[in-house]
């Protein structure tokens, strides 16, 4: 599949993606994405991130392609679980862990337990060796509950602007090789 044949749907985590971010310049340079929009994304909510996400998914016509970044992971986990059917497949990088989730105070509670169902379409999970919002081996162990392909990232932080991934092209790169096997 390609870019343009699909609804690219992009899941920011807390506080969004600043536009230096990867998820933001996908966004500006692949014509079929479009960001899910949070009514907060410092104090998210499961019960507004979930059903935003549910909502855009439904309003696509196209296969979706949902591309998650941290808790923009979560969310789509969550809400894999009412309209995984209608996903084509999700690109998900950098899962905060159990103990990143309930040591952030400003994030809802109720994103735990983390969903460790198998997803009902193809999923690749990318996980880094260091990343401060994840206990080692998270990702990995993430991605075999869900039966996501694991993509290692080496050590790469939290695969944001923070930690030097704002064009990020190896993940360009991995994600237009995920495409092509959709």
């Amino acid at each position: 599949m390609r870019a343009s044949e699909a609804d690219i749907l992009i899941v920011p985590g807390w506080d969004d993606s600043p536009p230096d971010h990867w998820q933001s310049r996908w966004q500006q340079k692949l014509s079929s994405a479009r960001r899910i929009e949070q009514r907060d994304f410092s104090r998210p909510v499961l019960a507004e991130w979930r059903p935003a996400i549910e909502r855009a998914v439904e309003e696509c016509a196209r296969p979706v392609v949902i591309v998650a970044h941290s808790l923009g992971v979560l969310a789509t986990l969550h809400a894999a679980g009412r309209v995984g059917e209608k996903i084509g497949g999700a690109f998900l990088v950098a899962p905060p862990s159990d103990r990143a989730i309930r040591e952030t105070p400003q994030i809802d509670e109720n994103f735990l337990p983390y969903p460790r169902q198998r997803l009902p379409f193809k999923a690749a999970l990318v996980g880094s060796e260091d990343d401060p919002f994840a206990d080692p081996g998270f990702a990995r162990e993430l991605a075999e509950a869900i039966g996501a392909k694991y993509l290692d990232a080496g050590a790469s932080g939290h695969i944001n602007v923070a930690s030097g991934h704002g064009p990020w092209p190896e993940g360009s790169m991995a994600f237009a090789h995920f495409l092509a096997e959709l």
